[in-house]
C-alpha cells in the first residue's frame, strides 16, 4: 500500500506487510514530560499482536542541534545509535519531527562518510511516525467505545511537511464512529514550539501559540489531539496559563497524544 500524501516533492511511499516485531524510537520529549504517551503507544501495537523492543541505549534524534546549526553535535548523536536496530524490522516513532529527522536528515548529515550514510539510509528506509505506522501498516479499526465527541488535530511541522502525517491523522480519527474532526482555521500554521526556538524567541512563540489556541477553541472542540508531545505541550500549557489568569478552574483546551486517545477510545489496556 502507498501512502496518499507524500511530502512536498517526496514519492508515494510502499509499505510492507505488518511485522511481527518493531523497535520503538520514544523520542526525548515523550521520555521525560510525556511517558503515558510512549507507553500507550506501545500497548496499541501489543495489541496488534506486534512485539515491540524498545532499545536501551536510544537517546536524541539530533534533531535541536541540527536545525540549530550544529550539524557536526548532531552526527555525534546520530552515529552513537546507528548500531541500536540490527534487526531487520520497522522503526517506529512516535513523533513527526524526530521521525522526519532520521527518515530525511541522517543521511545527509553523513554526507561525507559513506559507511555511515548507508547505515543511516538503511535506517531511514525502515523508519515511520507511529500514525503512519498505524494505519498503512497495521491497518489499524478498532470498535470505538467511547462517548460522542467533537475534538481538534494539530499536527506539527515537520508531521505535516516531512512525513506528510496530517492526513493519516484525519483518517485514523474517522475510522472512531463517535469522534466529530474540527477543522481549525490555523491548522497548516506552526504552534510556535519550534524545539528551541520558543525558548530564543519566546515572545513570537507566545504570540503564534496564542493564535493556535484562540483557533482551536473557535472551533468548539472539547480536546485538541496531537501527535507531536512538543507541540501538545506548548498549546495546552499557553491554553491553561490563560485559564489561570482568567480565573478558570476546570481546563478550556484539555490534549492528548493521539496514542493515548486511541487506546481510550478503543477498549483501553484490556
Amino acid at each position: 500500500m502507498s501512502s496518499p500524501s507524500p511530502g512536498a516533492g517526496q514519492a508515494a511511499r510502499a509499505y510492507p506487510a505488518r511485522p511481527a516485531a518493531v523497535y520503538f524510537y520514544a523520542t526525548c520529549l515523550v521520555d521525560m514530560f510525556v511517558p503515558e504517551a510512549g507507553m500507550d503507544a506501545i500497548t496499541l501495537l501489543e495489541r496488534e499482536g506486534i512485539r515491540v523492543i524498545f532499545p536501551d541505549n536510544q537517546t536524541c534524534c539530533g534533531q535541536p542541534a541540527f536545525t540549530s546549526g550544529f550539524p557536526d553535535e548532531a552526527r555525534e548523536v546520530a552515529a552513537s545509535q546507528l548500531d541500536l536496530f540490527p534487526e531487520d524490522y520497522p522503526i517506529v516513532v512516535p513523533s513527526g519531527s524526530c521521525a522526519g529527522m532520521i527518515r530525511w536528515h541522517w543521511e545527509k548529515i553523513f554526507a561525507d562518510d559513506p559507511a555511515r550514510k548507508a547505515r543511516a539510509a538503511a535506517i531511514a528506509a525502515r523508519t515511520f511516525e507511529f500514525a503512519e505506522f498505524l494505519l498503512h501498516v497495521v491497518g489499524f479499526q478498532r470498535k470505538d467505545e467511547g462517548a460522542p465527541v467533537t475534538v481538534a488535530l494539530h499536527t506539527s511541522c515537520s508531521a505535516r511537511r516531512e512525513m506528510g502525517t496530517l492526513l493519516m491523522g484525519r483518517e485514523l480519527l474517522a475510522r472512531l464512529g463517535n469522534v466529530k474532526l474540527a477543522i481549525h482555521d490555523h491548522e497548516s500554521e506552526c504552534c510556535g514550539f519550534g524545539g528551541s526556538f520558543s525558548l530564543k524567541h519566546p515572545d513570537i512563540s507566545t504570540a503564534m501559540v496564542s493564535d493556535k489556541v484562540a483557533s482551536l477553541k473557535a472551533t468548539g472542540a472539547r480536546q485538541v489531539v496531537t501527535a507531536d508531545c512538543g507541540c501538545m505541550l506548548n498549546i495546552t500549557k499557553r491554553a491553561a496559563r490563560e485559564d489561570i489568569d482568567a480565573g478558570r478552574a476546570t481546563a478550556s483546551l484539555p490534549g492528548e497524544h493521539l496514542a493515548t486517545f486511541l487506546l481510550k477510545r478503543t477498549g483501553g489496556r484490556k
